[in-house]
């Protein structure tokens, strides 16, 4: 009997010691998003204005600049490591923006911006050389008149990323809306085959828009498009410099300022051409975080 209770009291005490040695483990384990994702956001281009304004903008506004890290890498590779994560239900946090195809794709939420360290709505805008209104007055035209919605130009990425080829998507979206595409064209002339060269940056949504551009322009209106893919600083001094026509991807006020300001008056702003844009931090719906402000340690 007495050897019979010295074992039940080792075994209880050999199982109290695994018990509290499992709690002691699992309680090392920080529930703070910051350690769950390594205190790295995963971001887009470095010459992208969003990186600029998430690196020395934003983390300085919420005080997490000392410890947070914007990964830079494009866009197909953040979304790549977004829909990875997803896959595998992981934690990540990314650089987002609307309209973006990610949005329809993925169920994401943008968190908070209390603070409206990224700006709040923004815009796109149409910007043109100087003298494009004299030498190409129907071109000056058609561009003043290209106004469409962030519903719009989702519908065109999501048929690129679903891989319908660039002109196709832009052919299927112009055949399905042709009223507003006639409001575009309306009093427009032929342009009898001259060429027009339009400047983008490769990212999902100017690639939607400056597609659709060129099939309407193409297809509508007999203009020739050449397309000249650049980053946004080189976007802009080639519109300046006369090197390019038209560009129809200018997000405003605060993506591209640091480009607008440096460039302005050496180009023609026609004005919005979409409206509703929206720069911020993504995560899955599933994250437990809704604000930037989640993003702080408490210290206390």
């Amino acid at each position: 009997m007495k050897r019979q209770s010295l074992g039940m009291i080792s075994a209880l005490a050999i199982s109290f010691a695994l018990t509290a040695c499992g709690t002691s483990a699992e309680s090392d384990e920080s529930d703070f998003i910051g350690d769950k994702v390594d205190y790295e956001i995963t971001g887009i281009d470095p010459g992208a204005g969003l990186m600029d304004m998430t690196i020395n903008e934003v983390l300085p506004a919420y005080d997490l600049d000392d410890k947070w890290n914007v990964k830079e890498s494009s866009d197909s590779a953040m979304t790549a490591a977004l829909s990875k994560a997803i896959d595998e239900k992981e934690p990540i946090i990314v650089t987002g923006w609307i309209p973006h195809w990610m949005f329809n794709r993925f169920d994401l939420k943008m968190l908070d911006d209390p603070k409206e360290a990224f700006g709040g709505v923004e815009d796109i805008n149409t910007l043109v050389r100087l003298g494009l209104e004299e030498d190409m007055p129907n071109a000056y035209k058609f561009f003043d008149q290209f106004q469409w919605e962030p519903e719009d130009m989702q519908d065109v990425m999501m048929k690129i990323e679903d891989g319908m080829g660039e002109q196709k998507a832009a052919e299927e979206w112009v055949e399905d809306n042709e009223d507003l595409v006639n409001s575009w064209t309306e009093g427009v002339d032929s342009g009898d085959g001259k060429k027009v060269k339009v400047t983008y940056v490769s990212w999902d949504d100017v690639i939607a828009s400056s597609n659709v551009v060129k099939y309407v322009l193409e297809n509508k209106l007999d203009f020739e498009v050449e397309m000249l893919q650049v980053e946004p600083g080189p976007m802009f001094a080639g519109l300046a410099e006369g090197d390019a026509d038209a560009m129809v991807g200018a997000w405003l006020p605060t993506t591209h300022a640091a480009f607008y300001e440096k460039y302005e008056g050496e180009f023609e702003d026609l004005g919005v051409n979409l409206h509703g844009t929206q720069n911020g931090l993504a995560v899955p719906e599933y994250m437990d975080i809704d604000s930037i402000e989640d993003l702080q340690e408490d210290d206390s």
